[in-house]
């Protein structure tokens, strides 16, 4: 077979503030590659599907010499992040042509993976798209499932205060919360993301641009759980509307992302005269084989069965990744943010 294009999308300057669509980020068709004929070096041969757009990648366009809990992009390579594809050929005996693999992939249409340490074999058998495993049947997911069940320590007839609570990981919190008797506040930066709030059930939905998210919780607080995606001046609204030992799960906090100055949270002796816990989350110190494993047993399900409702916004080719990336910067994405590359 002759060569073909493999498109990637390239981490290209260091941004302030926003990424900027070509600018922070390029797509690249300059590079080729021949299927039948690439070394594969005892790995396996993948053609990209899906990749997933997350709050935290723009965490990762900072100087190489900044540390943090995950690498900075490289200038000059391809992005990465969780992807699913499917192998087109093999030279490891854990996996066969056709096998549909989920694992963090770079920005490319076609990936030679050596090390497979960390590759699972995806069975689907809920007959899911496969998007659905870069979204709500993967690490958001995971994040909404494990942070909740190992944090939360849940009481039914307690309220909880989801952020973004129409995103990826706060709906399925949401969800989740009220499947175990809670009440769920919610809130959401759009009219449209506040109905959809409203139709997984919700009990109070609020567009925080419009209304005054301290004022919602002095009404139907006080709080018992906090699920925090976006820090600043909602947790301190949050403090302020925390019960005793109240649980405050730090999970995100895209409105400082993209600020020079960040917020200065004013009343944090909150977290001791109120007793509350808070507990810093990334999902990848709970990535252990029994955790992943009862994840995959029950989410998909509860997801062909309809217990978890879920929004996408499918954008098609890798060109399209800078202007994803902004989106969900910006809050103008409308649900899990997903990079269709082909599909199938």
């Amino acid at each position: 077979m002759a060569p073909v294009k493999n498109g990637r999308h390239l981490f290209n300057e260091i941004p302030v503030g926003y990424p900027i669509p070509g600018k922070t980020t390029v797509y690249d068709d300059s590079q080729t590659i021949d299927l039948d004929t690439v070394q594969l070096n005892g790995g396996i041969l993948i053609k990209a599907l899906a990749f997933s757009i997350d709050p935290y990648m723009r965490g990762m366009m900072r100087p190489a010499t900044v540390k943090s809990y995950v690498p900075a992009y490289t200038i000059g390579k391809p992005l990465g992040n969780s992807g699913v594809g499917v192998v087109l050929r093999s030279e490891n005996s854990s996996f066969k042509p056709g096998d549909h693999v989920y694992a963090y992939f770079p920005f490319q249409e076609y990936i030679v993976q050596t090390d497979v340490a960390n590759v699972r074999v995806l069975e689907n058998k809920e007959n899911l798209p496969w998007s659905t495993y870069v979204g709500a049947a993967g690490m958001p997911g995971q994040t909404a499932y494990i942070g909740w069940k190992v944090f939360s320590k849940a009481k039914k007839g307690e309220t909880v205060f989801v952020t973004t609570g129409a995103g990826p990981v706060g709906s399925i919190v949401a969800q989740l919360a009220k499947h175990d008797g809670l009440k769920v506040i919610a809130s959401a930066g759009s009219d449209e993301k506040v109905e959809f709030m409203k139709k997984i059930g919700v009990d109070v939905a609020f567009n925080y641009k419009t209304t005054d998210t301290v004022k919602v919780l002095e009404e139907h607080g006080p709080i018992d759980i906090y699920w925090d995606n976006v820090g600043g001046a909602t947790l301190e609204a949050a403090l302020d509307a925390a019960s005793n030992f109240a649980r405050f799960i730090e999970c995100g906090m895209i409105s400082q992302y993209n600020e020079t100055s960040p917020y200065g949270v004013k009343n944090l002796w909150n977290i001791i005269t109120k007793r509350l816990s808070v507990n810093g989350f990334l999902v990848l110190d709970h990535m252990a084989p029994e955790s992943t494993k009862d994840f995959y047993d029950t989410v998909p399900a509860m997801i062909a069965k309809g217990d978890i409702v879920f929004l996408e916004d499918k954008k098609y080719g890798l060109e399209k990744v800078g202007e994803a990336i902004l989106d969900v910067q910006s809050g103008k994405n409308h649900g899990k943010s997903v990079i269709v590359v082909a599909e199938e």
